[in-house]
């Protein structure tokens, strides 16, 4: 298990980026990969809060955690300015 430091940090990468449209790869298991763009909705304590876009069918919201991220479970890239920047956690 990760320290808890670890995922405080990871958290506070991500509160910078709150609002912001990303694209969103997560593994869901038994080889099927979602791949979404959308809005870092909200942050919390242990997880935090994707708007995907759904296109016809409107919006949902999804929630991870940030042990996700670290895993690789998740991948985030954060389009900022114009330019990607991806959120990377491993080996810290």
């Amino acid at each position: 298990m990760a320290p808890k430091s670890v995922l405080a940090e990871i958290k506070r990468d991500l509160d910078s980026y709150v609002g912001a449209r990303i694209r969103l790869k997560a593994n869901k298991g038994r080889k099927k990969v979602l791949e979404r763009e959308g809005v870092l909705e909200q942050t919390y304590p242990n997880i935090f809060v994707v708007r995907l876009d759904e296109g016809d069918l409107g919006e949902r919201r999804v929630s991870y955690s940030y042990t996700d991220l670290l895993t690789e479970a998740v991948e985030l890239v954060v389009y900022d300015a114009g330019k990607e920047t991806k959120i990377e956690c491993h080996g810290r």
